[in-house]
């Protein structure tokens, strides 16, 4: 199965199928309403506007399964994005991202492109610190990390980058932009 096999619920409850998203670039990200990494949403947002019009989509994934940073209902995510990020792009249900109950579409992403590090820095250093208190062997599978993990998959299909949170967002907007 690829990318487009594949289908996400919205948060008004209506099947999302991948398909529709053919011929566009996709920035996939499990995101977070109460985390340090949740001005990413501003960035993400810029993103959008900047490149949407040139085949881009942004399919956001509200996950609640890092320090339960996402406690609220569909309904409350998207009003709190809206009312501090003034977000355009769709949001997805909020749904789990490892696990046993995880959405299948992140378990193919997962496999496509693994878990490669953090990079450097303070934000890489905290998060192997407290990485390795969760899971000492966290650095050997390809598990979702934290919140604003994202994935970019080409026009036609193939996923072709992830990026760790801790990645500054300059990088993911240069990388998405080769793409376009």
């Amino acid at each position: 199965m690829g990318f487009y096999d594949y289908s996400v619920t919205d948060a008004q409850g209506n099947e999302c199928k991948l398909d529709a998203y053919k011929g566009k670039v996709v920035l996939v990200v499990n995101t977070a309403t109460g985390c340090g990494f949740t001005p990413h949403y501003k960035d993400i947002e810029e993103m959008y506007e900047k490149f949407h019009d040139r085949g881009f989509e942004v399919l956001d994934i509200p996950c609640n399964q890092f320090a339960g940073q996402t406690p609220g209902t569909d309904e409350e995510i998207h009003e709190f994005c809206q009312l501090h990020y003034n977000t355009k792009f769709p949001q997805m249900k909020k749904s789990d991202v490892n696990g046993e109950t995880q959405l299948p579409l992140y378990k193919f992403l997962k496999e496509q492109k693994g878990f490669e590090g953090f990079g450097k820095g303070a934000a890489a250093l905290a998060m192997n610190v407290m990485l390795k208190k969760i899971d000492k062997d966290y650095k050997n599978n390809p598990d979702i990390k934290w919140n604003f993990t994202k994935f970019v998959v080409d026009r036609d299909g193939n996923v072709v980058a992830r990026f760790e949170p801790t990645r500054k967002m300059e990088d993911v907007a240069a990388f998405v932009e080769t793409l376009i």
